[in-house]
């Protein structure tokens, strides 16, 4: 078995011939290694692991091109523990094993640890995953995993609570500047052929277009200059690349997203508090974001539906017409022309009065039923198709609302167990205060009708006390 590592040494000895420029620029010691001051600086913890060589198992967790295999690579050759890298796209449980098994013997006939470097490790699947656990729990191994996803998501916990979590960041400007200024210069690795002419305004060009990640940076400025050559056939003599070249070769920044890992939430997240915190441009900038990225535009419409009414809702009723119609305008249009359909909701939405009154609402009244069960339907305002359910007694005193004045009839609606309370509070924005207006109006009628009722039960029952008495002294004058 051949590991990561040992393929990448294998192609160094035939010449380099095929190796990208991102593999042969990779740094050879932490003096070279460029980035992650916070964690490999000069006093750094982790730094002062490695030299040390006292490492515990970890993960390496950050966006792609920031270094976490470049550090994987200086651990290898810094450590006198055995180290073996496997990549999880390429390798599997059979793989894993062979290597336990050899740790075991180096452990118990040398005594010499063993360090296993995952390279995206979140490829990995629950089972497999649980498989390393037993091994890094004896110290069998000391295991280092690199993944560009969120670890909370993408690593089993057992295996996540063993393993100490460092966080990349994605490179700085600066930072990509000096890994493509060696690049130019270290003739030795890069192997250019020619003298290279990269101005600074095509090398910031370049950095943009990388976002932050040192891999694709260095690929773009390879292909960038084999691009040159081919064109002009030069095999020597003096290569000159613009940032029309540039753009040519990269055709489109590939912007950083994963539709199923954390920048997915992330960016969504960002999406929404920014509707909600009522800023049209930020809304619209991460809508684009995620929509450059390649996001489905129908999840982005199925988000702005549920905000319209999560988080606008009857403060402006048209929010919730005007998401579906921006859906119903993709789903009609396709790109790209639907997608104008869906920043013209989004600026809507941005700009609508607020109100979450009836997602607490909604919220309120489920924890109420969850809490009183299913509690059976009053009587009065029950349906009562058949005669037998009228000789039940369904429906038996129910007040029809238009027979009454303002077409409004009072009456318990709540099946007897249910705490009468309000659930839904209207705000005082947009079109809630008119809403609030009706309520008010409404309570006042139900206050009037109310005691209206209490003083016709009082003169029922006082009519009904008088009639009895005269009833009484009736009987008493017949039998004397």
């Amino acid at each position: 078995m051949v590991d990561l590592f040992e393929k990448m040494e294998r192609k160094k000895e035939e010449g380099m011939r095929g190796v990208p420029l991102a593999d042969r620029m990779r740094p050879r010691s932490l003096d070279e290694f460029v980035g992650q001051k916070e964690l490999v600086g000069e006093k750094a913890f982790l730094r002062s692991l490695i030299k040390q060589d006292k490492l515990c198992s970890m993960i390496f967790w950050g966006p792609p091109g920031c270094g976490k295999t470049a550090l994987a690579r200086i651990i290898a050759s810094s450590t006198k523990a055995e180290f073996v890298a496997l990549s999880a796209v390429t390798s599997g449980i059979k793989d894993v094993k062979a290597i336990i098994e050899r740790a075991r013997i180096n452990l118990r006939t040398q005594n010499r640890r063993t360090i296993l470097f995952i390279d995206e490790i979140h490829r990995f699947n629950k089972a497999q995953q649980d498989a390393f656990l037993p091994h890094v729990e004896a110290g069998t191994i000391i295991l280092i995993g690199a993944t560009t996803e969120n670890p909370s998501f993408s690593v089993i916990a057992p295996l996540l609570s063993r393993c100490r979590v460092f966080v990349f960041k994605r490179l700085s400007d600066e930072e990509l500047k000096l890994i493509l200024h060696r690049a130019l210069k270290d003739e030795e690795r890069a192997q250019w052929g020619v003298e290279v002419d990269v101005s600074e305004t095509t090398l910031d060009l370049i950095i943009h277009l990388s976002d932050g990640d040192a891999r694709r940076a260095l690929n773009l400025l390879e292909l960038s200059v084999e691009a040159v050559k081919a064109r002009q056939g030069i095999q020597q003599g003096k290569v000159i690349v613009t940032p029309e070249v540039v753009k040519e070769v990269s055709q489109r920044q590939q912007l950083l997203y994963d539709k199923m890992g954390e920048e997915h939430y992330n960016l969504i997240s960002a999406f929404h508090k920014s509707l909600r915190g009522s800023d049209p441009d930020a809304a619209l900038y991460w809508m684009v974001r995620m929509l450059e990225a390649g996001e489905d535009p129908l999840y982005i419409a199925r988000r702005m539906i549920r905000f319209a009414s999560e988080d606008v809702g009857n403060a402006d009723p048209q929010a919730l017409v005007v998401a579906l119609a921006a859906r119903d305008a993709y789903d009609s249009l396709g790109s790209p022309e639907g997608e104008l359909a869906l920043a013209q909701a989004a600026l809507y939405l941005a700009t609508a009065p607020k109100s979450n009154a009836v997602y607490k609402a909604y919220e309120d009244v489920r924890d109420e039923v969850q809490a009183t069960g299913a509690l059976p339907v009053p009587f009065v305002i029950r349906n009562a198709p058949t005669s037998l359910m009228k000789a039940l007694g369904y429906g038996k005193g129910y007040l029809y609302d238009h027979d009454f004045a303002d077409h409004y009839a009072p009456q318990e609606y709540f099946p007897e167990g249910v705490r009468r309370r309000k659930f839904y509070e209207p705000t005082g924005f947009g079109f809630e205060r008119e809403i609030q207006r009706r309520i008010k109006w409404w309570e006042e009628k139900k206050k009037e009708f109310l005691k209206r009722m209490r003083q016709e039960k009082a003169t029922k029952n006082s009519a009904t006390r008088k009639s009895a008495t005269r009833k009484s002294a009736t009987k008493s004058e017949e039998s004397s």
